[in-house]
């Protein structure tokens, strides 16, 4: 296989409100920290375990700001984007390393605007990347799949 796949799929809760930074030309970029848990049963104690992994999370742009607009500390979030390491020296002169999930694409599950009852509902959204100016990225009130019965085929398989 010649080809290679950097894709990365989660579902979790926000660990802290979407932090905004601008820069020259109007582009900005949002960070915010994202926690998935796995829970599982310890068999010698039987006493159930919580295990949470924390994923630091990038978007840019039209999307950046729709994230910062509506999502809060604890919302739930499906996302799908691509893992990116990097490096920069710090001030001591000392190398860090972070590696972050750049989001391509998401969809608001649950948010604080939804439960208070201030309008919101779940959103959409796959920023366009090449594009400066950006457009709106689709918005969808109801991005849930619907329960269509398939139809009756009469094929062999």
């Amino acid at each position: 296989m010649n080809g290679t796949l950097n894709k990365v799929m989660l579902i979790g809760h926000l660990g802290d409100d979407v932090k905004l930074h601008y820069f020259e030309g109007g582009n900005c970029i949002g960070r915010f920290p994202l926690a998935t848990n796995e829970v599982y049963i310890n068999k010698q104690t039987n006493e159930k375990i919580t295990s949470t992994e924390w994923h630091n999370l990038v978007v840019r742009n039209k999307a950046a700001e729709i994230c910062e607009k509506y999502l809060t500390k604890g919302d739930k979030i499906y996302i799908e984007g691509r893992i990116k390491s990097r490096q920069w020296q710090a001030e001591d002169g000392s190398t860090k390393y972070t590696t972050e999930i750049q989001v391509t694409e998401f969809t608001f599950l649950t948010t604080k605007k939804d439960i208070e009852g201030n309008g919101g509902g779940n959103a959409q959204a796959k920023p366009n990347y090449g594009n400066t100016q950006g457009s709106e990225p689709a918005r969808n009130a109801n991005p849930a799949p619907q329960n269509v019965p398939a139809p009756d085929d009469d094929l062999p398989f």
